[in-house]
């Protein structure tokens, strides 16, 4: 958490290897994609998949993190803004009709026109990307700790007091990055509390039929069902090797407390995302399926919040849309660090500015 220099009150500092947990992102599937019209957001993508190969390079033995797929996207996501902006920067892509795309990719059924973003969209691996981080982190002299809550951030004249639940450290600048728990962290330092919602999210790997294309031939892929349609939002979905096809609605969980999550799927979603992928996934066995359970943290706008208070710079609210750009993340993360206290705000785009969503 904390940037730059930092001494601590009490108590020696511990680093542990971690293995994934559960309360945080862990995984082998997430999306990487360019769908996005905003140029604030593709900026941030397409640095990402340069910084996302620099970091393949600088930890080879985690393996690979972005494997290049193509991405589908149909319904209003395939939007011909979207399309615009693939020409303007150069992005590959292709129209495809429903009988087009299912002829492609046989495991997925279509309607309407299909945008292809052919080699540039893929997945990334999500344990093996957050290994990667922290290797580059310890070589480059951080100090890993795990098992070590934040309480609490103090800002005072002369730097940062961070309380943790094992002591307390002091830093010039301190960047906070916790997701479910911004709005208890943050408490004080930012007034986010009431925009920042938490909810648990239950997508589902699905097992493929005996007759499905294999795994790696899965594109990654989004839909925006035509309405009306009996589903409580559109759906994303890719291959997740050795576990199937996951699928997933997208925002749609109970709220919940990320500290006292009950990790079971809500019964009704469940059954709406099986009905789904009887209807739209053929290649996918509906009812062979093994739940999975996660959280969003989402602003009213679902756009991020990547800014700074004095010395304390925020990441939060990346309403499910957030992995992809991690990288990329990082390092406007690392230029409001390194920004002066007392300075505006200028290694951030405006539209990821806190101040909207103030009270």
């Amino acid at each position: 958490m904390a940037a730059g220099q930092a001494r601590r009150a009490g108590g020696a500092a511990r680093a542990v290897r971690p293995g994934p947990h559960p309360r945080g992102v862990h995984g082998a599937s997430r999306i990487y994609r360019n769908t996005y019209a905003r140029a604030e957001y593709l900026d941030l993508a397409q640095e990402a998949f340069g910084l996302w190969r620099a970091l393949e390079d600088e930890a080879p033995a985690v393996g690979d993190l972005l494997e290049i797929t193509g991405g589908v996207s149909q319904g209003s996501l395939a939007s011909r803004e979207i399309a615009q902006a693939f020409a303007a920067r150069g992005i590959p892509h292709e129209w495809l009709s429903a009988d087009e795309a299912h002829e492609r990719w046989p495991g997925l059924a279509f309607e309407g026109d299909v945008l292809h973003e052919s080699s540039t969209a893929g997945r990334l691996h999500a344990d093996r990307a957050v290994e990667a981080f922290l290797q580059a982190a310890a070589a480059a002299g951080a100090l890993v700790l795990h098992d070590t809550p934040a309480l609490a951030i103090e800002q005072r004249s002369d730097g940062v007091r961070v309380v943790t639940d094992t002591g307390t450290w002091h830093a010039g600048t301190v960047v906070v990055a916790v997701g479910a728990w911004s709005s208890t962290v943050l408490a004080g330092a930012l007034d986010l509390a009431d925009p920042l919602v938490v909810t648990q999210e239950q997508p589902a790997h699905f097992a493929l039929r005996p007759d499905a294309p294999d795994e790696h031939r899965w594109p990654s892929f989004t839909h925006d069902p035509a309405t009306p349609h009996p589903w409580p939002s559109g759906v994303y979905g890719l291959a997740t090797p050795g576990e199937g096809i996951k699928v997933g609605f997208h925002g749609v969980g109970p709220r919940t407390d990320p500290d006292h999550r009950s990790f079971t799927p809500e019964p009704g979603q469940l059954r709406l995302l099986r009905e789904y992928v009887a209807r739209w996934v053929p290649g996918a066995d509906p009812d062979h399926l093994v739940p999975i359970s996660c959280t969003y943290t989402t602003t009213p706008d679902h756009d991020f919040v990547l800014d700074r208070r004095g010395r304390v710079v925020v990441a939060a609210g990346f309403s499910g849309h957030g992995f992809k750009f991690a990288p990329a993340i990082g390092r406007v993360l690392a230029d409001l660090a390194l920004e002066p206290p007392d300075a505006p705000v200028r290694a951030a785009h405006p539209a990821f500015a806190a101040a909207r969503l103030a009270p």
